[in-house]
């Protein structure tokens, strides 16, 4: 899998560091030498595991297939890492600070069988890097999530992230959803477009400019056409995803379906009893300043700041 070498590399170094043996073949093996109590302290939480269940419905909720690569922040004993791997294919890292629980986590995903996909390593959450990650997922609190809210939206557009329990501040949930009276939430980590964009046809006789305003996921603006400007309508983002919609110099209704790569968006007008229109966005200079995406306030303790 493509992620595989450097999840390889970083597990190498885990699994000497965490000692486990290469002997364990059932969890109740694993727990010999250490067995966790819900509600043990740990670097910045308590340890409360994920109902098994809610772990399925999260991964399912997140769309989870075997060409994802799956990081846990805060993993715990690995349960989710371990489910990722085991009941959806995916490639899997599990990051716990608690050396015990690590070796634990990791004995665990031994005795399950899937050392070929799943790793946990011990680490700092704030520190590892999970940049790759196509999705994420934790159970922390709501400081540490709003601690690393900026570096998953810098993450790749599309990317998802699903939590237990705890919400992202201002960055509203994609989806809620409830098991068993536990709420879980899921995230796709939106594409910049706040800015100017150019619009136009092969042949330019399509032309339009749209002003993007953007606060995470949500977005608005205007767009100007033959002369005139007017607010978009029915505007929304999901990862790269675009859709607006807006009255042409005509005064039809056109429907604009896009995708964002970087400063480019391409898609297709669509009007009633019309042939769809293939369509380029540019941006017009830089995207605007997205002050949404930068670390909140408070949270540079965590990394050394």
């Amino acid at each position: 899998m493509r992620f595989a070498q450097p999840l390889l590399a970083i597990a190498a170094v885990s699994w000497l560091a965490c000692g486990v043996s290469a002997e364990a073949k059932t969890r109740a093996e694993c727990e010999r030498d250490y067995k966790p109590q819900v509600g043990q302290a740990g670097k910045d939480v308590i340890w409360v595991p994920t109902p098994d269940e809610l772990v399925s419905r999260m991964l399912t909720m997140a769309k989870v297939t075997p060409k994802d690569y799956v990081v846990d922040l805060g993993a715990g004993d690995g349960k989710i890492a371990i489910a990722a791997g085991k009941k959806f294919g995916a490639t899997a890292l599990g990051i716990e600070y608690n050396p015990e629980m690590a070796r634990l986590a990791q004995c665990y995903v031994q005795a399950e069988g899937v050392t070929d996909k799943v790793k946990i390593v011990q680490g700092d959450i704030f520190k590892e890097d999970f940049s790759k990650a196509t999705v994420v997922t934790m159970y922390l609190l709501p400081e540490l999530n709003l601690c690393v809210r900026h570096r998953l939206l810098a993450m790749k557009p599309g990317t998802r992230v699903a939590s237990h329990s705890f919400t992202m501040g201002e960055w509203d949930a994609d989806e809620p959803f409830e098991v068993e009276y536990r709420n879980a939430y899921l995230w796709i980590v939106p594409a910049r477009v706040g800015g100017s964009w150019n619009f136009r046809n092969g042949n330019g006789s399509v032309e339009f400019t749209a002003s993007l305003t953007q606060s995470f996921q949500k977005i608005g603006g205007e767009v100007a056409v033959g002369g005139r400007k007017q607010p978009l309508v029915g505007a929304s983002l999901q990862g790269d995803a675009i859709r607006f919609a807006f009255a042409d110099a005509k005064g039809v209704t056109q429907h604009f379906t896009g995708t964002v790569r970087g400063a480019t968006i391409t898609g297709s007008l669509r009007a009633s009893g019309v042939a769809d229109t293939e369509v380029v966005g540019n941006a017009q200079g830089a995207l605007a300043p997205a002050p949404w995406a930068e670390m909140a306030n408070g949270c540079g303790r965590f990394y050394g700041k």
